[in-house]
């Protein structure tokens, strides 16, 4: 999984370089380099999803890992912004598979509480990339040029194959499995949708998530551009990412007592006051206020997102680990395309100040919260 955040923060402090070699100088359309990889990371999950279901997990990573590769390549040769977002979906199709091949196999070991338990240490070590990444990135790219940013990918994806193949076993027994047709994903589409307690996660993963990739895209705009904090981005990225990460870390060793619905709904309580009091406080300000203002704010909502990711996925899953793959799959498929139109909006609106990814932040989380009452309210499972 965590190669699928090095594709993404290794070439956020590049994407200006990239921009002039394939023709664009707008900021926002270099965003789309960012972006555009979440909606591969939506759309490949329904094919491998399935595939897993009937062929194994195994398999599916390893062709997941070659689509990564071929996909690369045509990045490192695109000619223009077209061709390169054309790569970057293919990268995130390939990448979709060991993404979402892994909580399925999470799910094939584990249920209920320990599941999520589970998924956060999976995910502290998935966020040590994002702490790292940005910084090698720039190093590369201070000492080479962007195009072994994509190279340095290549070989990291391929010594995780090694590893993946010589250290994890395949959790998913053939007298398990599932003969695959799209008859099988129209089921578990079908299965999926009759649990409305995974169906309102997901929707709730996909906001939170789309207003978090808003970030993720306008990061390096934001800290390079508007504040002019070049040679710092890479260690203010890693320090935000510190704060997701801990909290991960935190929700590992507590979901067990508090369980998971209540750590989302504390969590999503804390994203919308943070976001919301940034609104109320800089709405009528024309400028940014100082880094450490923005820092903390950006801390506070990172902080809450790393007891939301997790369980949120673990929640959506948990009704549906009868057909652990066909779920993984539209589950994430829905959350990622509704997160890339939702990010796609408000990053266009991210030109002068960080303002506009607050009121993402305070909109998104106002709606989780209503869904969130909702499932409730329902008490359905």
């Amino acid at each position: 999984m965590s190669v699928v955040a090095l594709a993404i923060d290794a070439l956020l402090p590049a994407l200006d370089f990239i921009g002039v070699s394939i023709g664009t100088h707008d900021a926002t359309e270099n965003q789309l380099i960012i972006s555009m990889i979440f909606l591969g990371l939506g759309i490949g999950p329904l094919v491998f999803g399935p595939l897993s279901d009937s062929l194994g997990r195994k398999p599916i990573v390893y062709l997941g890992f070659l689509l990564f590769v071929i996909a690369s390549f045509i990045c490192l040769n695109a000619p223009n912004l077209e061709v390169m977002i054309a790569g970057r979906i293919l990268q995130g199709m390939g990448l979709s598979a060991p993404r979402t091949i892994s909580i399925a196999m999470i799910r094939d070991s584990y249920s209920g509480d320990y599941m999520a338990r589970i998924m956060s240490f999976v995910t502290v070590i998935f966020l040590l990339v994002p702490i790292m990444a940005p910084a090698m990135g720039k190093f590369i790219l201070d000492h080479y040029s962007w195009k072994a940013i994509f190279y340095s990918q290549l070989l990291l994806s391929l010594l995780v194959s090694l590893w993946f193949w010589r250290r994890q076993p395949e959790t998913l027994p053939p007298w398990k499995r599932i003969k695959f047709s799209w008859k099988l994903f129209m089921d578990g589409l079908k299965e999926v949708i009759k649990f409305k307690a995974t169906i309102g996660y997901t929707l709730i993963s996909g906001f939170i998530t789309g207003s978090f990739i808003v970030y993720l895209s306008a990061s390096q705009h934001i800290f390079q551009q508007q504040y002019g904090l070049v040679d710092e981005f890479p260690f203010i990225f890693a320090g935000l990412a510190i704060s997701i990460g801990t909290a991960t870390f935190l929700n590992g060793s507590i979901v067990l007592r508090l369980g998971m619905k209540r750590l989302v709904s504390i969590a999503l309580l804390l994203y919308f006051i943070a976001s919301f009091l940034y609104v109320l406080l800089f709405f009528t300000s024309e400028n940014n206020p100082s880094v450490g203002v923005l820092l903390t704010f950006f801390a506070v909502q990172f902080f809450a997102v790393g007891f939301l990711f997790g369980n949120l996925r673990a929640l959506a899953m948990q009704p549906v680990g009868h057909i652990a793959g066909v779920g993984a799959a539209i589950t994430g498929f829905i959350s990622t395309i509704m997160a890339v139109p939702i990010s796609t909006f408000i990053g266009h609106y991210v030109s002068d100040t960080a303002l506009p990814i607050f009121i993402g932040f305070s909109i998104s989380s106002i709606i989780s919260i209503g869904i969130f009452a909702y499932i409730s309210k329902r008490k359905y499972e």
